[in-house]
């Protein structure tokens, strides 16, 4: 069905014809399942493309390399970035959603790529919800964001993703006309059910 170089994917149909359809962005390690809980937490009968990561980190798929914890490979990064880009255009295509109307849903590395995205080009998501995300990329002029909406939620105790880390990346995002919306929790690096019921009543109120 996909005539561009293809991601390993899930979509479903939403029940509500008007509604995102959620891009679904896994953790180390996870699949194009494993946010499909949370996106019907967060969007009822939304439509789903759950997409899973290229890379391969000691069998754990991840959407990017890393050189270290915390360290990426940017060029890597930033061609993972292009690749994704594509393939949502491409599914767009292939399952006749609206390329408009895509709301990102990413945790941990999956957060990072979908931040990495808005990084690059202005109008790639209708909005976003980011889980523990960091940094993607620095020394990067960001594409006008105004009134994206954009929620974050973070561990003040992130064992991953120190505080200044997640306000750098609130800063950079608002900086760039972003509408950012941030959530605490004292979790460290784990996605709660408070944060993702936050993350519910949120996305709800833009609606």
């Amino acid at each position: 069905m996909m005539s561009t170089a293809t991601m390993k994917h899930i979509y479903k149909a939403g029940a509500q014809p008007d509604a995102p359809t959620m891009l679904l962005l896994h953790g180390t390690g996870g699949t194009e399942n494993d946010l499909i809980g949370l996106a019907e937490m967060i969007a009822p009968g939304a439509a789903v493309l759950g997409v899973r990561g290229n890379v391969s980190e000691n069998g754990m798929p991840r959407f990017f390399r890393r050189l270290a914890e915390g360290i990426f490979d940017e060029e890597d990064l930033i061609a993972r970035t292009a690749e994704l880009g594509s393939f949502i255009d491409a599914a767009a295509a292939a399952y006749g959603f609206d390329r408009k109307n895509v709301y990102a849903l990413g945790y941990s590395n999956g957060a990072n790529i979908a931040a990495s995205l808005m990084f690059h080009q202005a109008d790639v998501f209708k909005g976003a919800i980011l889980h523990h995300p960091m940094v993607p990329l620095r020394r990067l002029t960001l594409p006008d964001l105004t009134g994206l909406p954009v929620f974050i939620g973070a561990g003040e105790n992130d064992p991953i993703v120190p505080r200044r880390e997640t306000e750098e990346l609130a800063s950079l995002l608002s900086g760039a006309g972003a509408a950012v919306h941030m959530h605490w929790e004292r979790q460290g690096h784990q996605l709660t059910r408070t944060e993702a019921a936050a993350a519910a009543s949120w996305y709800q109120s833009q609606a």
